[in-house]
């Protein structure tokens, strides 16, 4: 090897640093004698605490500052939460691995009372219970099914959001099941939610390594990283997010998966599909993935209104090697249904309210 070190660009927080430390154990093992550093780096989204995401606006707020490290030569890769990256790069920098992909869905978090869960599943809520969160992707969802709740404002790292919820400031919380898997907090999750129920944000449980584009060695070295699956369904996803010119801050859904054959599928609306396959080897955004020629592309997509009276739904089936056009193909579904509108209100809107509540 010509080069010794990595610098490795992450957030800050506890699950940020568990994905950046995941990466570099895994560098290590590969390469024993190559020295990995992390630099933790604050961006717009780590600050900006007691202002609901929808307000700041843009997007990236949660990796610009990474980016520019990377563009900088300050780090050599940037380890990122997949739902967190915009779909467009700045010039000299791309996607150049996907990891395999952790659990997708939502966890529903209740209160504890007595050792025991207050609720002990979402649909159990009493009418008027306060739900934490800070996605308008879910609240919509959530409200589209039960009207009668609070969505409240939940910002903060994982620690903070349960702290929260176990000081009694809510009911029950909504977090990513895959963050709480990861940091070996399973015990605190009440229920895990089918899709039918909440469908998840964009690239949501999956790990991404972005880097110079032009940098050979730096690509070369992280390319056993990537699991090639799991690129191919968020690289339809993040299509479907591009067409809607979407970021993480609006209520936008989708969720793709490869099962093995097409009979399967009409059985993969509501709930995720144990990993069919795991071939491991190189990742890219190139890369042709070689499967079964039996094996399908399965996905579903959505766009709710603020306030969840409205949820427009769509499922698209076809080649895996067709992802990008399959995850713009239902996006011009659902736009052609009346999305356009919903998000253009939603874009329009200085202030973001559910139920009376500033809300993200």
């Amino acid at each position: 090897m010509k080069r010794n070190r990595v610098a490795i660009g992450t957030r800050g927080s506890k699950l940020a640093l568990w994905q950046a430390e995941w990466v570099k154990s895994e560098l290590n093992r590969l390469y024993p004698d190559l020295e990995v550093e992390l630099i933790k780096i604050k961006t717009t989204g780590d600050k900006i605490l007691d202002v609901p995401l929808a307000q700041v606006g843009g997007k990236g707020l949660f990796v610009k500052e990474i980016e520019e490290s990377l563009l900088r030569h300050e780090s050599d890769i940037a380890v990122h939460s997949m739902k967190d990256v915009p779909t467009d790069f700045p010039e000299g920098l791309h996607l150049a691995v996907v990891c395999k992909r952790e659990d997708p869905r939502d966890a529903f978090i209740s209160k504890i009372r007595n050792s025991e869960f207050k609720f002990q599943k979402f649909r159990d809520l009493s009418k008027g219970a306060k739900v934490g969160t800070s996605s308008l992707r879910r609240s919509c969802q959530l409200l589209n099914i039960r009207p009668d709740i609070r969505i409240e404002q939940l910002r903060g790292n994982l620690d903070t959001r349960l702290r929260k919820l176990d000081e009694g400031q809510f009911d029950a919380i909504i977090l990513a099941a895959a963050g709480v898997k990861r940091l070996g907090l399973h015990h605190r999750i009440t229920e895990i939610l089918d899709f039918d129920v909440s469908l998840p944000a964009i690239g949501q449980g999956a790990v991404g390594i972005e880097c110079r584009t032009e940098d050979g060695f730096i690509n070369k070295l992280i390319a056993p990283l990537g699991h090639p699956e799991t690129f191919i369904c968020v690289k339809a996803e993040r299509a479907f997010l591009k067409r809607l010119e979407g970021g993480c801050q609006v209520p936008i859904a989708a969720y793709a998966r490869i099962i093995r054959h097409k009979s399967e599928a009409r059985n993969q609306k509501s709930n995720p599909p144990s990993p069919p396959f795991s071939k491991g080897g190189q990742g890219g955004i190139n890369q042709i993935y070689d499967i079964n020629h039996q094996s399908i592309l399965v996905m579903d997509g959505l766009v709710g209104s603020i306030t969840g009276d409205t949820v427009i739904k769509a499922h698209i089936e076809g080649n895996p090697d067709q992802a990008e056009h399959l995850g713009s193909e239902i996006a011009e579904d659902i736009l052609s249904r009346g999305a356009k509108a919903i998000l253009d209100e939603v874009y329009g809107r200085g202030i973001l309210e559910v139920n009376g509540e500033i809300s993200s």
